[in-house]
């Protein structure tokens, strides 16, 4: 049964804000490129296919990158798979698999199988009376992964973009592998985050890395001043309001006016030193476990608050277990020494506006004085690169592609096992008591996020592949 996907409204953004990232000459490489690759599409559509318009990394990729490339004269078209309940449990249960985690166990049953296959058909189905013979689909993680067939069938260049993946895959990832393979395996370009997550089996000759990036011009990542991110705080109900209050503030064309669902519901002291950690309520991220370090490691020795960012639960439509994990949190947070607990914040962040959202992300990461992203696995880590983009001190598991960011010890600290929680309570006491040690990490994870992290590399990688791809179309 055809199943309509969501078209997510297209818009166009010129490129030429991102000479200012640019020394000329790789401006102009960067321009040549985006153009010829224009150039050799014609008349096809580049359509990316995802498995939500909002939350998680690949949605926000997606966001700033198709704009930059429709202004930059390439036809570039967003569509977000449709399926049940049933659907997204068991990709979300298939998402852990390939960190190789088995939280409900690893095997796949013959239910999961048919949910998934018949989910995807009836996407592809409805889908192929939209896309083109010829045109370009690039499919985004494993929700995707089973349209690979029926779009090569269909005549199209299809590229599937896996952006999560394990640095030592077990037997667990191996076996989420299988499953997926005969999949992807037809997919005329495979691209992965780093190397270490390519899996067996796959035709080398079509794999790509092409770490992800993040957009300096976002309302995520764009300058704020020390008093926006004040005014921001103090409207969204996160920081107290020492003076009369204001109901909303405009950030450029950004209303900002919805409040933040804090627990416990108490503002914090205008003047809180902030730990923050942003993440989606996912075990992976190990919220647990950063509210368990911070009270016993940090708490008693730096006068420091804690923030658990996440998304208001429920407006993530690929992630049916928020509720469930932000549940074990805040049950877990009643059970922490009281004199701890009262520093430790759980806010679920407004999600009606992105744009909003984002602000307020932004504000919270330049507010802190530590940003944390203590994951368990972690495919990239977005939130990592957002960070060191403000020049705050970043500490961070050793895992994924955290650890192709930071440079211990030089853009930000990293600890090598992300269960030991006294080693990350004490990287993060020691960012508080040297606030010149502090200044230089935060100074040089932003040179490292200029160097190799912003969207003008993602797009010529992407824009080479598809180029490359083009040439051999028949």
């Amino acid at each position: 049964m055809p199943r309509e996907l969501a078209r997510v409204p297209a818009r166009s953004a010129s490129i030429e804000p991102l000479h200012t990232l640019l020394e000329d000459a790789a401006w102009d490489v960067f321009v040549r490129t985006m153009r010829d690759t224009a150039t050799q599409l014609k008349n096809r559509t580049i359509w990316n296919i995802n498995s939500t318009v909002r939350g998680g990394g690949v949605a926000e990729m997606l966001a700033w990158q198709i704009p930059y490339e429709r202004g930059a004269g390439m036809d570039v078209r967003w569509l977000v798979i449709q399926g049940g309940t049933p659907f997204f449990t068991f990709t979300k249960r298939l998402h852990a698999l390939l960190h190789g985690v088995a939280a409900d166990g690893s095997m796949i049953n013959d239910a999961e199988r048919k949910e998934y296959e018949e989910t995807l058909a009836g996407n592809a189905e409805a889908a192929a009376r939209e896309i083109q013979p010829r045109d370009i689909v690039i499919l985004h993680d494993p929700q995707t992964a089973g349209l690979v067939p029926y779009f090569v069938r269909h005549g199209c260049r299809v590229i599937w973009r896996c952006h999560i993946g394990v640095d030592q895959p077990n037997e667990v990832a191996k076996g989420a592998w299988r499953f997926l393979l005969p999949h992807v395996a037809a997919a005329h370009a495979t691209v992965f985050s780093r190397r270490a997550y390519v899996w067996e089996g796959l035709d080398q000759q079509r794999v790509d890395i092409i770490p992800p990036a993040i957009d300096a011009f976002a309302p995520k990542n764009e300058e704020l001043n020390g008093e926006t991110v004040a005014a921001v705080l103090r409207i969204t109900g996160i920081l107290a309001d020492g003076a009369a209050g204001q109901p909303r503030l405009k950030v450029g064309a950004i209303a900002v006016e919805r409040t933040t669902d804090l627990f416990p519901a108490a503002r914090l002291p205008e003047d809180a030193r902030l730990t923050v950690q942003v993440s989606r309520w996912d075990r992976l991220k190990d919220p647990l476990g950063v509210m368990e370090g911070f009270a016993q490691f940090v708490a008693p020795r730096v006068d420091s608050h804690l923030i658990l960012a996440g998304p208001g639960v429920s407006t993530v439509a690929d992630d049916p277990e928020e509720a469930e994990v932000l549940r074990e949190v805040e049950d877990r947070w009643h059970h922490l020494a009281p004199a701890a607990r009262d520093r430790v914040h759980l806010a679920r962040l407004p999600m009606d506006d992105p744009q909003e959202n984002a602000i307020i992300v932004n504000a919270l990461q330049r507010r802190a004085q530590v940003v944390v992203q203590k994951s368990l696995g972690e495919g990239f880590g977005l939130t990592v690169a957002e960070a060191m983009w403000k020049g705050r001190p970043v500490v961070a598991s050793r895992v994924g592609g955290i650890q192709d960011q930071i440079e211990h010890g030089k853009s930000g600290l990293l600890i090598d096992d992300p269960h030991d929680l006294a080693a990350f309570g004490a990287a993060v006491v020691s960012v508080f008591s040297d606030t010149g040690a502090a200044d230089r990490l935060g100074a040089e994870a932003k040179r490292r996020v200029q160097r190799q992290f912003l969207a003008p590399r993602q797009m010529m990688q992407q824009a080479q592949l598809v180029g490359r791809l083009l040439q051999h179309a028949t």
